[in-house]
């Protein structure tokens, strides 16, 4: 089973002869965007109420985008841009924003890499220069090349030592095998060691272009000022050019292939075994994705959920139980997890599929698909009460999207969520061969495949 292509059809990148930057609205007015003749995208939304100013500069480049050599490379060079320009050392770069009581930071995921900071309102002209010239104009020097080299490694050991975490990693492989998708977003030892400065440089001028990034910000501020601000920082860089269009968001280009289900298990000397148990799911335009939303919420996305409650607050067999849904361009996956006692695992994997097993056959109550419903609109305009947010928002329907959905439309989407679409949804994910991945003081043989 394959991720559907069905929904918003992606907005088409358009020709831009003039040279000129294009403007206009979005969201009713509230929000508006700008492509500028590099290709490069400025979307910001403006909320006067607010004091503060949150800045990210997206680039629509993550693991899923290296070769099986070059694994860790976005990871490797989200370190790398923070420690030095032509204009600023790595103390200036985080020493001006935190003297002005800023933040500043960066994340990468397996399609996407972030970097982004929120200062105080007049400060944002501070935190774009600081950002562009980061972002754009890093030297990458050797002897930055090595030290990062080791703070990843550590980070990947460290990673290895929080099982909790590194059952979701071995959930992933799963499902998606070999597959870039399936690939740690850190790199392993193997991958990191070996690779070069020049790799790694290759990578940045090839992969960080202005086509493929999005400059969001959301906050007190004014758009043609956050325009301007932008188009000086970056004022004969890389990123100035002229004659490009915005890269379309990514749909992927072939069949995602999964592997058989199976199960998978790394021994660890824990006090605690963690599981995760699920498979395929589905892409992040499926139409699907709003009745996933209000079933992932029901299965286990609260301490009301059918899970949480039959296993933690009925048989107390585990402390953290839930349900997830990890959504891509072209591809999904679908799982619980559960930490728990070693002796207790079959009884709450027996749970587990029972539960699931219950779902997909009868479906959900009306009084459970409202309140699923309620979930996911709460959550959603909650999680939106800060600038950061709103950047976020901004960003991802710019880059992963291609168009900014109000939310008016989104609630709009969940209110029509049906139990016959809840109901088709459940079959389709929930009564498919599952795979199981393991963390725990176990071998394989300890859970024969079923």
């Amino acid at each position: 089973m394959t991720a559907s292509s069905r929904g918003p059809a992606a907005r088409p990148a358009r020709a831009n002869p003039s040279g000129k930057a294009s403007t206009k609205a979005l969201d009713g007015g509230t929000a508006r965007r700008t492509v500028l003749p590099s290709g490069l995208r400025i979307v910001t939304e403006s909320i006067p109420s607010t004091r503060s100013a949150s800045l990210g500069i997206w680039v629509g480049i993550g693991s899923r985008d290296e070769t099986p050599a070059m694994s860790g490379a976005s990871h490797f060079l989200e370190h790398l841009l923070f420690k030095g320009t032509h204009k600023r050392t790595a103390l200036q770069i985080s020493a001006e924003i935190e003297a002005v009581g800023g933040e500043t930071n960066a994340f990468t995921t397996k399609e996407y890499t972030c970097y982004y900071a929120r200062v105080l309102d007049t400060d944002l002209p501070l935190a774009v220069d600081v950002l562009c010239d980061a972002v754009a104009d890093s030297l990458l020097d050797p002897a930055d090349v090595e030290i990062e080299r080791g703070v990843i490694l550590e980070e990947i050991a460290m990673h290895e030592d929080e099982p909790s975490d590194e059952v979701h990693d071995v959930f992933t492989e799963t499902i998606f095998g070999n597959h870039p998708l399936g690939r740690l977003i850190s790199g392993t030892e193997e991958s990191i060691t070996p690779m070069s400065r020049s790799q790694i440089n290759g990578f940045y001028r090839r992969r960080y272009t202005a086509p493929h990034i999005v400059v969001a910000a959301a906050g007190n501020l004014e758009h043609a000022t956050v325009v301007r601000l932008v188009r000086k920082a970056l004022a004969g860089t890389a990123l100035d050019s002229s004659g490009a269009d915005p890269a379309a968001p990514r749909t992927g280009s072939k069949r995602v292939r999964h592997q058989k289900p199976h199960t998978a298990v790394r021994n660890r000397d824990t006090e605690q075994a963690h599981v995760v148990l699920g498979g395929v799911g589905i892409g992040r335009l499926d139409e699907r994705r709003f009745a996933l939303g209000v079933l992932n919420n029901v299965l286990g996305g609260g301490m009301s959920s059918r899970l949480f409650q039959e296993i933690r607050e009925k048989r107390g067999l585990a402390y953290s139980v839930y349900s997830y849904a990890s959504q891509y361009a072209d591809a999904g996956l679908f799982g619980v997890y559960a930490g728990c006692a070693p002796g207790k695992v079959e009884e709450v994997l027996d749970i587990t599929r029972a539960e699931l097993e219950r779902v997909a056959a009868k479906g959900l109550t009306a009084e459970e698909i409202a309140r699923g419903k309620g979930m996911v609109k709460g959550s959603y305009v909650l999680g939106l009460e800060d600038s950061g947010s709103r950047m976020s928002r901004l960003a991802k329907s710019e880059l992963l999207y291609g168009a900014l959905m109000s939310v008016d439309e989104l609630l709009h989407r969940v209110d029509a969520v049906t139990a016959d679409d809840v109901d088709a949804i459940a079959n389709d994910l929930l009564n498919q061969p599952m795979s199981l991945a393991v963390v725990g003081p176990f071998d394989e043989a300890a859970f024969p495949e079923r």
